[in-house]
């Protein structure tokens, strides 16, 4: 049988599997659907802050769903997969329940060597790396995208970034963030960090979003940006906060001049002031633990 939306949804009880497979990602222990009839009842909403909001239903043969605080958060288990598996085309994301859920759909393979005749559209970023303290100006490696992400994703920062949200004093807090943070500056490759010792632009913009009462939803919206791709996105040291890393094109329009119009696209779109620290090329920015963040697929370790 070929993989299709129909076909899926038949080998997933409507889709109610996948619905479950995605929410025991998020809470292992918990029994995540609880099934009388074809409506599922309340359950937790892990992109609502995990509060029991979701609402689960069978309509017409579907599995759908809506979130009893989230206006805007509703559609069918194909769009609620696509929140976990971070905004993949249609294709992809049959792809990967096919493969996630073991369902042993038959997948026709494309020509191995097919890729020869498409257009090398290869674009690698590159930033500095620095190891802590931030007092620390002269970096120590030239990282790329997927370096980076296997650092924030690795328990490499999990005991810091543990400490440092545990600390309740903002003065001691910054001060430990300063001593004990390794970080990077994402929009380029520097001898030293400073402007002027800018060796290579790296065509990245780093934009902050601090101190969020809806971490979770702004996550989705971001990833599902109509005029921005995300390249990386990952939570701050601190928890509460967002690091929107996004691609510019510096040969058209100055860094600063790019951040300045990036802002208040935010600013109108989503009414959210941005950190204008951004908007310096050299801009430090500290490296967390986050098990969920989010590398676009062109960077992934190949």
């Amino acid at each position: 049988m070929e993989i299709s939306k129909e076909s899926i949804l038949k080998k997933t009880h409507y889709g109610l599997n996948i619905y479950a497979y995605v929410l025991r990602q998020y809470y292992p222990k918990s029994t995540v659907l609880s099934l009388k009839g074809r409506d599922c009842g309340i359950t937790r909403n892990p992109f609502n802050g995990g509060k029991s909001t979701l609402q689960i239903n069978v309509v017409e043969n579907k599995a759908i769903h809506y979130d009893t605080e989230l206006t805007d958060f509703k559609g069918d288990v194909f769009d609620f997969a696509s929140y976990h598996f971070k905004s993949i085309n249609e294709e992809e994301l049959l792809l990967k329940i096919n493969e996630e859920l073991h369902l042993n759909f038959e997948v026709k393979k494309e020509d191995e060597l097919s890729w020869l005749d498409a257009p090398d559209d290869t674009w690698y970023a590159y930033s500095s790396f620095y190891r802590a303290p931030i007092r620390n100006v002269f970096p120590t490696e030239k990282v790329r995208l997927h370096q980076i992400f296997e650092r924030i994703t690795s328990n490499k920062y999990k005991s810091i970034t543990e400490q440092f949200r545990a600390i309740k004093d903002p003065k001691e807090a910054r001060k430990f963030k300063a001593n004990h943070f390794d970080y990077v500056t994402f929009s380029g490759v520097f001898s030293k960090r400073n402007d002027d010792s800018l060796i290579e632009h790296s065509s990245l913009l780093t934009i902050d979003f601090d101190h969020l009462q809806n971490l979770e939803e702004l996550k989705q919206q971001l990833l599902n940006d109509e005029y921005f791709e995300t390249e990386l996105l990952f939570t701050s040291p601190s928890g509460e906060g967002l690091k929107w890393i996004i691609r510019i094109d510096v040969s058209k329009v100055p860094h600063n001049e790019y951040f300045i119009a990036v802002a208040n696209y935010i600013k109108h779109t989503y009414n959210i002031e941005v950190d204008q620290s951004g908007k310096d090329i050299s801009r430090a920015c500290f490296l967390s633990h986050d098990p969920l963040a989010y590398l676009h697929k062109r960077h992934q370790k190949i």
